[in-house]
């Protein structure tokens, strides 16, 4: 199997038993584990009697760790792996200043597949589409996750929150939207509920909310269009020598249809 001098390893978001075995091999091989929390890990370390050390690589200090890790990896020889707390690292998770640097100096990186939440909620949820935008950690204030939900109305919006904002954030959602809400996944306790923000609200409120969440606002519909009448209409308009971004633009705004769902169809 092929080396590298770097490693991107996700480690399990709740169940142990989530971790690969080329994972734990990773982890027992490499020199150092740069870790979010030494705590946190050195947990899952001792759980598979993994004897490798680790250095702390967070929000906090990860400017200032970068020079040293690319001195141990590209002066020192030594091979590295990466963890966040939970999941796969650099989703929402430090990482991007390093990784960016690493590859600056043309160090060999490599990612693991494994443990992520967002995959794992949304293998559980039926959609009418397979896009949709990753929101990471939403905005602080109701206004700003207004904007952003408005501005992406027309996709299905992902997002991770905490236990203390959830109530605030069903609240920014249009009280007619449909919202998932998964909770303690891969836990004995997960849970994932699909309903209206007030009836989520009303749920929350009465319930016991722990660990980080996973949330869907799904997309508002797009227009009544049926697909024949759409593509007799985009039809016309290319015989007029519209161009198909000038075709989306038109029937989106006479139609209240998406124009990137148009545009899918034009091309």
């Amino acid at each position: 199997m092929k080396e590298y001098d770097f490693y991107i390893v996700p480690t399990p978001i709740g169940n142990l038993g989530d971790i690969t075995n080329r994972a734990i091999e990773v982890l027992k091989s490499v020199d150092i584990i740069a870790c979010e929390d030494s705590r946190v890990t050195q947990k899952l370390l001792n759980h598979f009697e993994i004897k490798t050390k680790c250095i702390s690589y967070h929000k906090f200090n990860e400017k200032e760790r970068v020079k040293e890790i690319l001195k141990r990896v590209q002066d020192d020889g030594e091979k590295m792996a990466l963890v966040s707390d939970a999941g796969t690292p650099l989703f929402c998770d430090p990482g991007k200043i390093l990784i960016e640097e690493l590859r600056k100096h043309n160090i060999k990186i490599t990612a693991l597949p494994g443990a992520n939440a967002v995959a794992t909620f949304l293998s559980q949820i039926s959609r009418e589409n397979e896009d949709f935008y990753f929101a990471g950690f939403l905005p602080k204030t109701q206004k700003a996750i207004e904007n952003l939900l408005e501005k992406y109305k027309f996709t299905d919006v992902v997002f991770y929150d905490s236990p203390n904002r959830l109530i605030n954030t069903l609240k920014a959602v249009q009280p007619n939207a449909k919202v998932a809400i998964g909770r303690e996944l891969t836990k004995v306790f997960e849970e994932i509920i699909i309903d209206s923000p007030q009836n989520l609200i009303n749920h929350f409120e009465n319930n016991i909310l722990k660990g980080e969440i996973v949330g869907l606002a799904f997309r508002e519909d797009s227009g009544s269009l049926d697909e024949a009448t759409l593509q007799e209409k985009i039809g016309l308009l290319k015989s007029k020598n519209f161009k198909a971004k000038e075709i989306s633009i038109i029937l989106s705004e006479l139609y209240k249809i998406n124009k990137n769902e148009v545009y899918r169809h034009i091309i």
